[in-house]
């Protein structure tokens, strides 16, 4: 879950809520980590119930059908799965920039464009030093975890210490010797800003609600390598559970903490960081400039290294994981034959891996940070709400099926939960800013139903 977003995406939030100050700010980080957790609880009784390699993919198969599996599978490679590794490791390449100025985003090799419908700018395809940066990194993790589930688990273990460790800190000393009170003061005096507070601000809130539910995206992909997990009726729900909540509490502190250290409102043309304020900070990297306020310029590199740490370790855990959904629908033929079968020496799902890598670096070569991460969140809603509905109906036709954890709260907290996206979908489709977006995610959905009958028809 910790890669990029907790340090880049508040600065975009803040700029969609601006009116309503930096209490709507907080309040969509609450309403995210509120409707993670929930989540989390609702899928700790299908994966104690099936633990199986593929996670999600077979919760939707067993659920509702092969056909929804399937398409979860295809929008999982098409763009939620690769899509995320390629906004995080661009967000790695943008931090590295940091250390070393010479890695910008400035395209150097132009491969043309691509204009998407309603969209108002074209997307620039091409290579710059960011996106090479990021293709670079793709290629070693999944070399990495080529070499055995072994050493990519140990990488993730150690890569995720030091970034809860680096999170903590940020919140610990935000909250205490990095605090500048005048900073706070102003923050908190207007801390619901001047907007309307009637029903009209939840389309607002829904809509800035992307990045920081992209930001705490991933806690399914404990799911999807569920037969490799050691005692998985016990510690996949542990997993989690515990996971999502302390995540969702991290997240929700250090936003507290920016807003001890950063002013809120700021000026896009500001000449230092304190006048950016929040909302404008250099390339919205957050995260570097709290720690900037506190120690000085030089203090950047700190953060941006710790940063570094979290993104490396988020996209080992991603590349690590995504391939066990391929090999489990190769192994129902409902993917290429090879995706189902392991290295016989590393016993890794090597073609997997590479065909994952390989159209992740296509995607790093064709968006932004924001882009990317747009695309990914709409398509991944679609299916959390499915996922779940899928509970609801294992409960009336498989009662028989042995359930060592329950859902938490069923059926009241599951079913809030489907309202809460199915809310968030139509928001996402009204929006004008991210209708382009949320309608190419539902295209690409679209597009796996007649790839399934074709597949199906072949086999």
């Amino acid at each position: 879950m910790i890669g990029s977003g907790i340090f880049i995406v508040s600065a975009d939030i803040g700029r969609q809520v601006s009116d309503w100050g930096p209490g709507a700010l907080l309040l969509v980080w609450l309403i995210t980590g509120a409707m993670t957790v929930t989540g989390a609880l609702a899928y700790s009784e299908l994966a104690a119930m099936m633990p199986k390699a593929g996670g999600q993919y077979v919760f939707l198969r067993e659920g509702l059908s092969p056909a929804a599996g399937f398409l979860y599978g295809w929008t999982l490679f098409t763009v939620i799965q690769t899509g995320t590794i390629a906004a995080v490791a661009v967000a790695f390449a943008r931090f590295l920039g940091v250390l070393v100025p010479s890695i910008t985003p400035d395209i150097f090799l132009p491969l043309g464009s691509l204009t998407l419908p309603g969209a108002a700018d074209p997307i620039q395809l091409g290579l710059s030093p960011q996106r090479v940066v990021a293709v670079l990194m793709i290629a070693a993790l999944t070399a990495i975890n080529v070499l055995g589930v072994r050493l990519g688990a140990a990488i993730q273990t150690a890569f995720s210490v030091a970034k809860i460790g680096a999170l903590a800190v940020l919140v610990l000393l935000g909250l205490t010797l990095f605090r500048r009170p005048e900073v706070a003061a102003a923050n908190f005096s207007n801390f619901w800003g001047t907007g309307d507070w009637s029903l009209a601000v939840l389309p607002v809130i829904g809509a800035a609600m992307v990045g920081s539910l992209f930001a705490s995206d991933a806690w399914n992909n404990v799911t999807f390598a569920a037969a490799e997990v050691r005692d998985p009726t016990r510690n996949l729900p542990r997993a989690l559970a515990i996971g999502t909540g302390l995540v969702s509490a991290l997240y929700i502190l250090a936003n507290v903490a920016y807003l001890n250290i950063l002013p809120f409102y700021g000026d896009p043309n500001g000449a230092d960081v304190l006048s950016r304020g929040l909302q404008y900070a250099a390339q919205d990297r957050v995260g570097t400039a709290a720690i900037e306020v506190a120690l000085g310029s030089g203090a950047a590199a700190i953060m941006a290294v710790a940063i570094l740490f979290s993104t490396f370790g988020c996209n080992n855990g991603l590349i690590l994981a995504g391939p066990r959904v391929y090999y489990a629908m190769a192994r129902d033929n409902l993917f290429f034959q090879r995706a189902g079968t392991l290295h016989p020496v590393y016993r890794t799902p090597v073609f997997a891996l590479v065909a994952q890598a390989l159209w992740t670096m296509v995607l790093c070569l064709s968006g932004t940070y924001s882009e990317l991460l747009n695309y990914v969140v709409f398509a991944a809603l679609i299916f959390y709400l499915l996922t779940t509905v899928s509970l609801f109906r294992l409960r009336r036709l498989r009662p028989d099926l042995p359930r060592p954890v329950k859902a938490f709260g069923y059926p009241l907290l599951p079913a809030l939960y489907i309202v809460a996206i199915a809310f968030l979908l139509v928001v996402l489709l009204a929006d004008p800013q991210q209708r382009k977006f949320s309608g190419l995610g539902l295209i690409i959905v679209a597009l796996g139903i007649p790839v399934y009958a074709l597949w199906r028809r072949g086999k």
